[in-house]
């Protein structure tokens, strides 16, 4: 296992700055997942760990050791890439202990290693296929399991679910997942998923435009989200953004009543934040936020239905049990209770406080 320490690590190409002196900690044996928007930064920092990208400025530190001038076969981690790049005239175990090659252990030893990595996978049974008659699943543990014969001290993930349907990943996720309690190696996975990020990881960073936002366990992120761009990237479905105001010590927000808050001190536009799963069809017990819409359009999910509706000018998202199914162009009531309120200020968009 591996620390992995980022101090002030910087990428640029030419005159334009992609990845912006970010500071972070990886300690052993954790999970982290980058997550963010296409084009935030989270592939090229993890292309800069691994040696892939050379750094601009900044110390990139693995294992107590400063790094920035090694090669990345050099730097004792292992990559798996997105399109997996197995080789399709080598078998299975071919593949496995691609990496092994030209390593000074014993015949023995590798077969050793590559079987012991095959049970581990459940590939056991197929080290003699070739590529082509396994499955996208199957493919990906191949991918994962030339990693892990050469015992790194670190793997690194770069959206490695993303070429598989909805089924397949949710599986794979919860594979990588026990693979990482059964080894203890530090694993740092890039996604722009932000489910992946929150089932999987031990500890998720947000980035946008080369910046890191927020760091902190999926509970941490979820229920205290800094500002306004991390509310609404983190939850699924996203956050509901209503514009109000603040003044006196009361809310105001159009199209609806609220009431018996406990509100932070300030004064003037803010955005107020409320997720889905508090936003109910049906009538509530009077305090916190009350009142009537149409219904715009349903999404019944078997276990939960999501209602959209409009409030003042917003189109917002409430849920009602599964088997509650409001008709299109209806009315409903819809409800939040105190403590489900996430106020940020309009302007800068950081967070206030719940409400």
């Amino acid at each position: 296992m591996a620390r992995i320490e980022l101090q002030g690590l910087s990428k640029s190409y030419g005159a334009t700055s992609v990845v912006h002196g970010i500071d972070l900690v990886i300690e052993d044996g954790e999970f982290v997942v980058f997550v963010g928007p296409s084009g935030c930064g989270k592939s090229t920092t993890l292309r800069m760990i691994a040696g892939l990208e050379d750094i601009t400025d900044g110390t990139l530190l693995i294992g107590g050791e400063v790094v920035n001038q090694r090669e990345p076969k050099q730097r004792n981690i292992a990559m798996v890439f997105q399109n997996y790049a197995i080789y399709p005239h080598m078998t299975v175990g071919q593949n496995i202990g691609f990496g092994l090659y030209t390593s000074k252990i014993s015949k023995a030893e590798k077969q050793k290693r590559i079987a012991e990595t095959g049970k581990i996978l459940g590939l056991e049974n197929l080290l003699d296929r070739r590529p082509a008659a396994l499955s996208g699943g199957q493919r990906q543990r191949v991918a994962i399991g030339r990693a892990m014969v050469r015992d790194p001290v670190a793997f690194l993930f770069d959206e490695p679910l993303s070429n598989l349907d909805a089924q397949l990943r949710s599986q794979m996720r919860m594979e990588i997942k026990s693979l990482h309690h059964r080894l203890g190696t530090t694993i740092v996975y890039v996604t722009h998923d932000q489910i992946e990020a929150m089932t999987m990881a031990d500890k998720i960073v947000v980035m946008r435009e080369g910046n890191i936002l927020q760091v902190g366990t999926p509970t941490d992120l979820y229920e205290n989200p800094v500002d306004v761009f991390t509310a609404r990237f983190i939850g699924s479905p996203s956050m509901n953004m209503l514009d109000g105001t603040l003044s006196g010590g009361a809310l105001a927000i159009e199209g609806a009543s609220v009431s018996g808050l406990s509100l932070p001190a300030h004064e003037g536009p803010v955005r107020l934040g409320i997720r889905p799963h508090d936003l109910v069809v049906g009538e509530g017990a009077g305090a916190g936020l009350v009142t009537t819409s149409t219904v715009e359009a349903v999404e019944p999910l078997g276990a939960e239905t999501l209602v959209h509706v409009r409030l003042g000018d917003a189109l917002v998202v409430a849920t009602a049990p599964g088997r509650i199914v409001p008709a299109i162009g209806s009315t409903v009531s819809i409800s939040a209770a105190p403590g489900a309120f996430y106020l940020f200020d309009a302007a800068s968009e950081k967070a206030l406080g719940r409400a």
